[in-house]
């Protein structure tokens, strides 16, 4: 495979590309209003879209920003559905050609990867570590602030060494310019498609520098969290200390929080604790998810049509508790959550 690839404008822009990419905007979303606008009139402005992206007259529209606080506090900004439409149809070109270069170890947002791949990856690793070392400490690290904080040049020079298509490369730094974190150059949106094909891109060289420099075995990345499993603490103090300089060269920092700690302690990654024999949940999602289900309690008084929302709160923890050896913490979750509807004897749901 060539080194960079070019030939690809007119795969993003042939109409078939722009339909496909359409529905899968759509996905999920198909009743929202505008989406239902969109759809409503879909070949006339699926043309219309093709026209700008052709004439160069395509500008990203404002995003809608809104806050989340689970896990953890973060500004979402979501893009206009024109503009999800025009990230898929790039997306569907240049993911396949990009994500070639990404390490195996490199689990966001890839398509056979996710978090519980992850996590049984990194168990996986835990395992192997401990047949080979008996006792091992593990490097945890996080990016501060990442998708705040990548640098606009620095990401466009990391994706023109994969591709070459002009209008292509154009239309990527039209996406990657028309947002701003408040810091001149810098910043990615948390809710954009092309953020999280960015994002691993943007993190490859240091998923390379690691492995193929420092030839680490046991790894693994989520977004911008990562691990490496090593014996000697002083050999992962020194990896520390160069994967601060390689993080600096991308003008990025680590979170004050990581550091090494010893694997008996456990791995907290993608949202679980990892141990070689056992992963449990992590004991803040378990307090999240009990939290909201008994103020639903408390709303089902006088809302009983909450009740399914209810259910499906509830469903979603089973699927992630499934995953893991959290029994005891499911029947913790489950022991005082009671639906009673004001004035009713007690029923557990």
């Amino acid at each position: 495979m060539p080194r960079t690839v070019t030939g690809l404008w007119h795969k993003v822009i042939d109409f078939e590309n722009v339909y496909y990419a359409c529905r899968a905007a759509s996905r999920g979303k198909r009743y929202r209003t505008e989406v239902l606008a969109f759809n409503h009139r879909k070949e006339e402005h699926l043309i219309t879209l093709i026209n700008e992206l052709v004439w160069d007259t395509y500008r990203p529209r404002p995003l809608r920003q809104f806050w989340i606080t689970e896990p953890k506090k973060r500004l979402i900004s979501a893009p206009d559905f024109r503009d999800r439409v025009a990230h898929h149809a790039l997306c569907q070109v240049i993911e396949p050609i990009l994500d070639n270069r990404f390490i195996e170890e490199a689990f966001a947002c890839r398509i056979g990867k996710g978090t519980h791949a992850a996590m049984r990856h990194m168990a996986a690793c835990a395992r192997a570590a401990r047949r080979q070392w008996g006792g091992y400490y593990a490097l945890k690290c996080d990016v501060h602030k990442f998708f705040q904080s990548v640098d606009h040049e620095a990401l466009k020079g990391i994706i023109r060494r994969t591709i070459r298509d002009p209008k292509v490369l154009h239309l990527i730094e039209v996406i990657i310019d028309s947002h701003d974190s408040g810091e001149h150059g810098k910043g990615i949106p948390i809710g954009a498609l092309t953020s999280q094909l960015f994002a691993n891109a943007y993190l490859n060289p240091l998923d390379r520098y690691l492995k193929e420099v420092h030839r680490v075995e046991y790894y693994a990345r989520y977004m911008d969290d990562f691990v490496v499993l090593h014996h000697d603490k002083s050999y992962l103090t020194t990896l520390l200390s160069a994967v601060t300089d390689v993080l600096g060269e991308l003008e990025l920092t680590l979170n004050p929080k990581s550091g090494l700690f010893p694997g008996r302690h456990g791995i907290d990654f993608c949202g679980y604790r990892i141990w070689p024999t056992h992963v449990k949940p992590r004991k803040s999602a378990v307090k999240r998810a009990k939290r909201r289900l008994r103020k639903m309690t408390k709303v089902y008084q006088t809302n009983p049509g909450i009740l399914d929302h209810a259910k499906a709160s509830l469903n979603s923890f089973l699927g992630y508790i499934m995953h893991c050896n959290g029994w005891r913490s499911t029947q913790s979750l489950l022991k005082k959550i009671v639906f009673t509807p004001k004035g009713a004897h007690p029923l557990h749901e």
